[in-house]
């Protein structure tokens, strides 16, 4: 580092930037194990957090859920459960969900082909698992358009680029390829082009087989032992209020059975699928909840369960969904304590109503991270790349998001407090008026002091507008661009490769597996 220019009495003062434009900063923390140092936020009392759970266990008792599966219904009916069959509602008594509720693991985690990215979901544990479902996708030069599987691929490639992405998503459907093989194609390019934890729909027994399969070639194991833990997750959400279709049913049963994880998530919005207040949505939500993981621990003891909430409010002036709202950050914090009071993990969302990457999309989507990260969250779906309500990805949202992540991420990391850490010996070495830039402390820390941004610019406004006064948008576009040509596959045995290649192959040829709808 050169000199300071600029002087003031003995001591040199240098201006801000202008002598580290050549230095190479080796700060490279790892985020792959995320913890969250902080106490999780309130908004209910233990009182009141306890009534909630009271209400719920009265719905289920009293009015009961809409099972439109008669498998499921069977299954509840055998446990003990109520079952009118003109109605298909079934009630669950409190007794069955407690006793369901003590079967349920309070420690998971998920495993990968490399061990060290295996993701525990328990405890103080933060994931973050790029967006999931939209059926659209979007960036600056291409516009809003279908998701198409070269998409899809790249967003996996993008996931695999970014350390503290840490588990896959359906991150865009694509449409381009039709919907009996595509789960096929799909849970390939994840097991293909990364070394993260793959995720699968449920969208029918067949091709929640097929996945399995796949998965389990992946990684080499036995039937046995595929079922012995967790490799993979599915989404489940409740038709609010109060019902649950075939699909969602069908894939709990699929997934307790072959003991993989299943985050059981009601997708309630206040005023329009629930009761207006926070309060009521989430006891609404939180009974929807307690009848999935019945049914997944009737199935099998023990199945793996994270509790999911998806709470938010609409516009009520014209019933859209809104996001990263003071009411969405409420019941967030509130949810968080819902499945405290339970023992079990706890999934949120980073989620905006935004249509573009704007200053709306970054503003709600903190609003989303902080109720989540600050509400104690252990998972975090659609951490990356979520636009318009949940209908299309962005690649330019994908990195602004990345921004935000590994900026929390920073924040989780501990802060020193020994002597070093004080610097007394550089505070006495600059004494009086002077500056830090020079002295010796700064010289041995300042390559991996302070986080470096991904997108923001922190140049001075004549710098910026020299190298073209780019947007953060702007530059989040050149950024995923880049990353895509550094994308390098993580090794494969191709024994497994041809494995997985002839699977795809043969279903294909056999006709593939229709969803089930």
């Amino acid at each position: 580092m050169k000199q300071p220019e600029e002087t003031v009495g003995r001591r040199s003062r240098r201006r801000a930037g202008a002598d580290v434009s050549h230095a190479v900063f080796d700060r490279t923390p790892s985020y792959r194990h995320l913890r969250n140092p902080f106490t999780p936020m309130k908004v209910f009392s233990d009182d009141q957090v306890a009534a909630i759970h009271e209400a719920a266990l009265v719905i289920l008792e009293t009015q009961g859920m809409k099972v439109l599966s008669a498998d499921a219904r069977a299954r509840y009916k055998n446990a003990g459960a109520e079952v009118e069959e003109a109605t298909q509602t079934v009630r669950i008594p409190r007794e069955l969900v407690s006793a369901c509720l003590a079967g349920a693991p309070r420690d998971i985690t998920l495993h990968s082909v490399d061990p060290d990215r295996h993701v525990p979901l328990s405890n103080s544990c933060v994931a973050f698992a790029v967006t999931s479902g939209p059926p659209n996708i979007m960036d600056t030069a291409g516009g809003r358009r279908a998701g198409t599987f070269e998409d899809f691929s790249n967003l996996m490639k993008l996931c695999q680029r970014f350390e503290v992405i840490h588990v896959l998503g359906g991150a865009t459907e694509p449409q381009d390829i039709a919907v009996h093989i595509r789960h096929l194609e799909v849970t390939r390019a994840q097991l293909m082009l990364t070394d993260k934890i793959p995720f699968i729909f449920s969208r029918g027994h067949e091709q929640v087989a097929d996945n399995f399969e796949l998965i389990r070639l992946a990684h080499g194991v036995s039937r046995e032992e595929f079922r012995s833990r967790p490799y993979t997750y599915t989404i489940i959400n409740t038709n609010s209020p109060l019902q649950l279709d075939i699909p969602m049913a069908d894939g709990i049963i699929d997934f307790a059975a072959a003991g993989q994880v299943l985050i059981i998530t009601p997708f309630t919005l206040a005023g329009a699928m629930a009761p207006v207040t926070i309060a009521g949505a989430l006891t609404l939500a939180h009974a929807e909840f307690l009848a999935g993981l019945t049914l997944a621990q009737i199935v099998k003891s023990g199945a793996p369960i994270v509790y999911g909430s998806f709470t938010s409010n609409v516009d009520m002036k014209s019933g859209s969904p809104a996001f990263g709202t003071p009411e969405y950050v409420k019941a967030a914090f509130g949810a968080g304590q819902l499945a405290r009071f339970l023992g079990l993990p706890w999934r949120s969302s980073n989620a905006t109503a935004s249509n573009i990457p704007d200053a709306q999309a970054a503003y709600e989507s903190q609003m989303s991270l902080w109720g989540a990260l600050f509400g104690g969250c252990n998972f975090i779906l659609h951490a990356a790349g979520w636009l318009e309500s949940g209908l299309t990805t962005s690649y330019e949202k994908f990195i602004l998001d990345i921004e935000m992540l590994q900026m929390f991420a920073e924040v989780f990391q501990p802060v020193g407090a020994a002597p070093s850490d004080l610097a007394l010996e550089a505070v006495a070495e600059v004494g009086a008026g002077g500056h830090f830039f020079g002295c010796a402390h700064t010289m041995e820390r300042y390559r991996s002091a302070f986080y470096a941004p991904l997108v923001s610019d922190w140049r001075n406004a004549g710098s910026w507008a020299e190298d073209g006064a780019k947007t953060a948008t702007e530059r989040a576009s050149g950024i995923w661009r880049t990353e895509l040509q550094r994308y390098v596959a993580p090794a494969r045995d191709p024994a497994i490769v041809e494995a997985l290649n002839a699977y795809v192959v043969r279903r294909t040829a056999e006709g593939g597996a229709p969803p089930v709808t």
